[in-house]
């Protein structure tokens, strides 16, 4: 009777294993499909993550290359500025080229553009005798116009209708022009006879007339200036000599 039993036991095992294994090849197995399904979830998130994160990385990316892009890189305000910058600095540049070209001609807004000669149209002159040196008189020449002008050489004199020109003190020759700024003087000095007696044909004049030069020696400045003189006249010989144009009194009669 045991041995029955197990045998029918052994039997009934065989035919279940036989039916498990039989429904494991149909594909029908309601376990194996479970099994199957509760491992679906866990198969199906890194799916859905893989599937947003090209959605991340597209939106962000998006978003950053249009930032770097649009302002950071490639962007008109970066770039922009700086074109401005660098027409500004030309701009500043021009202006300050312009600044350059004026400092440089004069080296001051007062200073005179070009030679302008002193004469009788834009001065004022006067024809004085001094007590010392003896027999000396001074001449002095005022810039009464609104520009700069320029005392070259040294005056051409000519007492009434006098046949010659007074020659020059050749030591008294200075380093430069004499350029007088408006209501600035000028002066020379003029020796009016030997102090000993020895100059010849000395005579009395009554009127005298200021020449002036240009550029070049014995060139015509400008018209001539006619200073009043003492109504004695005043008296001159062979002697008669006159200095350059000098910035000063004292220098006009050191001679």
């Amino acid at each position: 009777m045991r041995t029955s039993r197990l045998q029918l036991l052994a039997a009934a095992g065989v035919a279940v294993a036989s039916l498990a294994l039989t429904a494991c090849q149909d594909g029908t197995g309601t376990r194996d499909e479970g099994g199957a399904s509760a491992s679906q979830p866990v198969a199906s998130a890194p799916s859905d993550t893989s599937s947003q994160a090209p959605k991340e990385s597209a939106s962000g990316s998006g978003g950053n290359d249009s930032t770097a892009n649009g302002s950071t890189g490639n962007g008109s305000t970066g770039n922009g500025s700086g074109g401005d910058a660098a027409g500004s600095g030309e701009s500043g540049g021009g202006k300050g080229s312009s600044a350059g070209k004026g400092s440089a001609s004069g080296g001051s807004d007062d200073a005179p553009a070009r030679f302008n000669p002193c004469n009788g149209t834009n001065t004022s002159v006067t024809a004085q005798p001094v007590s010392r040196p003896v027999n000396h008189m001074l001449i002095t020449v005022k810039n009464t116009g609104s520009k700069y002008c320029d005392l070259t050489y040294y005056p051409v004199l000519r007492f009434d209708e006098m046949q010659w020109v007074p020659q020059p003190v050749e030591d008294s020759q200075p380093q430069a022009v004499v350029t007088l700024a408006p209501g600035e003087s000028g002066y020379a000095g003029v020796m009016l006879s030997a102090a000993d007696g020895s100059g010849a044909g000395g005579t009395t004049g009554k009127k005298l007339a200021v020449g002036f030069q240009n550029r070049t020696p014995n060139s015509d400045g400008g018209p001539a200036a006619i200073p009043s003189l003492p109504a004695a006249g005043v008296y001159y010989d062979s002697s008669l000599t006159v200095t350059y144009w000098q910035y000063s009194k004292d220098d006009a009669l050191a001679y």
